[in-house]
């Protein structure tokens, strides 16, 4: 049953069992509810019944029923506390441990993964997801099956104690439930519709603040703020939509419940009418049926968020689904050549990015991926670090495939620098320490030295404790370009992939870091991208692609003589 549980609300072990205790503890819960039945009945017993039977007595004073009201109020309270913390605090530690869980299965996804995702999509699901299931869970789905249990439970008592009263009481409640399952398939779609028009609205505003510059910059301002008010109103519809929906099938159902009472009220003057029952037990049958209804109305008041509940549920289970980078992790190469041995890939089902790709960037050596763009250049770089599984053909590093060595394991033998660099809202100082955590002051400031960084740090009100904002903005992009250089400097990796790290440097500066990258790359395997030929000058191997395939391959004076694609593009670049 664990196991069901577990796959039904994507719980942990340990949340599968805690699930199961807050259902006991809740349903132990309801049926201490009526305990102040349970009182009124023991007392109008005693008391009420020589009113109509003057030959009995009272069997029990004041004293004893003051002493039994405390009883049952102690119990109340401790069975209240324990069914809080079965639930509420538990649940909170279930949540904890899923967003855990979130991070760690993203950790060991393919760092390519977060190119081609939505980023407010999952920042969506670990935060608004995760919000949403600690709220039902704590509040709804638990009392659910309590409330079922519990009212089963009741049920069955009184009906052993009188039948023909509790058909009064407890016809309607079958009733009320099958609305509720008649409505749940629709209610189910439209929250699904509600919830894609929601995240429509999150992502069209991730995408105002990502690209605020452009849109003012091309004056699509009234433009963007038409289709986000298009978005919005979708939403508000979709949610509008699901309210009524919910509202009518949820009432429709209370209201059914209320007929319950009304109907014992009937039945009862009836029976008590014809002597059938006495007066004693119409009444108590009154004061349970205001009370026995509770626990299925506090399910219903909670129908709309047990329905969403499936709605992300479903989300989660497609992020545990999917696939993750396994593999060994004492991995102990015996060089660091890279081999490319007839790989193939596609991002997605027919669209081919590589076809039978065969190189080898050799350690001790530079490597240059040269074509025109679409080629694959640096989809072939970021293979080479395993930011994806290829499809077909092996890749090794030193003699060994990347395939099977783990992610985290293997990174720890690169430095990466790209064109797209990435800063963190801190330090000068900690934005260059990543590269090794554990490095000095004085190591960063030399590797900082190193990628020409320190003449615009001095300028800084803070030098290196400069906090640079996020992603660096207060930073020009040569500038995030050298801290980026300086990241790979100080973590002094045996491979060095580089995407073109040069780019978005002026002739002088780019002179002065050829230098610290030519310290960089000695004695190590580099591959590069390379779009200038006067990065490919200093190569000591090239690999020229084209529409995903080696079309060249050789030293740069070779492959200047054999006037193919690589000399056509040389002397363009020329002229």
């Amino acid at each position: 049953m664990l196991e069901q549980i577990k796959k039904r609300f994507s719980l942990s072990q340990k949340g599968a069992k805690d699930f199961c205790k807050g259902v006991f503890f809740t349903i132990l819960f309801d049926i201490i509810l009526m305990l102040p039945a349970v009182f009124v009945f023991l007392f109008l017993d005693d008391y009420l019944r020589p009113v109509f039977e003057p030959s009995l007595s009272p069997a029990r004073g004041l004293l004893y029923y003051s002493l039994l009201g405390l009883v049952f109020m102690a119990v109340m309270y401790v069975v209240a506390v324990l069914q809080y913390r079965s639930t509420y605090t538990t649940v909170y530690d279930e949540s904890a441990n899923r967003r855990i869980m979130l991070a760690e299965k993203l950790r060991k996804l393919p760092l390519a993964f977060f190119g081609e995702k939505n980023l407010s999509d999952l920042t969506a699901t670990i935060m608004d997801d995760c919000t949403d299931l600690e709220h039902t869970f704590s509040h709804a789905v638990p009392q659910l099956f309590a409330s079922v249990i519990s009212t089963v439970l009741i049920a069955v008592g009184m009906f052993f104690y009188n039948w023909p009263l509790s058909l009064a009481l407890f016809w309607v409640v079958p009733l009320a439930f099958s609305i509720i399952l008649i409505a749940r398939k629709k209610i189910y779609k439209d929250f699904q519709i509600n919830y894609a028009a929601k995240r429509a609205v999150t992502e069209q505003i991730q995408e105002g603040l990502d690209t605020v510059q452009e849109i003012k910059s091309y004056n699509q301002e009234e433009d963007y703020l038409k289709k986000l008010d298009v978005r919005i109103a979708e939403y508000e519809r979709s949610q509008t939509k699901g309210e009524l929906l919910v509202g009518i099938f949820l009432n429709g159902a209370q209201s059914l419940l209320k007929l319950g009472l009304a109907s014992v009220i009937i039945v009862g003057s009836m029976l008590l009418a014809e002597g059938v029952v006495d007066l004693f037990t119409y009444l108590i049958f009154l004061v349970v049926g205001t009370r026995v209804y509770n626990p299925i109305n506090e399910v219903m008041n909670n129908l709309a968020v047990l329905v969403y509940l499936d709605v992300r549920i479903n989300r989660m289970k497609e992020m545990e689904a999917m696939p993750i980078q396994h593999g060994r992790t004492d991995f102990m190469p015996s060089g660091y050549d890279i081999d490319f041995d007839g790989v193939d890939f596609a991002y997605e089902s027919g669209k081919q990015v590589l076809k039978n790709v065969s190189f080898t960037a050799k350690q001790g050596e530079i490597t240059a991926l040269v074509g025109p763009s679409g080629s694959g250049k640096s989809t072939a770089v970021k293979l080479a670090a395993r930011f994806w599984d290829i499809q077909s053909g092996k890749i090794r590093l030193g003699g060994m495939d990347i395939s099977r060595i783990d992610p985290e394991t293997l990174l720890k033998n690169y430095a990466v620098v790209f064109q797209d660099v990435v800063l963190f809202n801190a330090s000068i100082m900690d934005n260059i320490r990543i590269g090794r955590r554990d490095a000095s002051d004085e190591d960063v400031i030399r590797v900082a030295r190193l990628a020409q960084c320190d003449e615009f740090v001095r300028r800084m009100p803070d030098g290196y404790r400069t906090i640079i904002g996020e992603n660096g903005e207060t930073l020009s992009g040569g500038e995030r370009q050298r801290v980026s250089i300086a990241r790979a400097l100080l973590k002094d990796a045996p491979i060095i992939l580089l995407d073109e790290a040069t780019a978005s440097l002026d002739v002088e500066n780019e002179t002065k870091i050829q230098t610290a990258i030519s310290e960089l790359v000695r004695d190590k395997t580099v591959l590069i991208i390379a779009h200038r030929m006067r990065t490919v000058a200093n190569a000591d191997h090239v690999v020229v692609l084209e529409n995903g395939t080696v079309v060249e391959k050789g030293s740069p004076e070779l492959l200047k003589k054999q006037n193919g694609l690589f000399s056509r593009m040389t002397s363009r670049q020329i002229r």
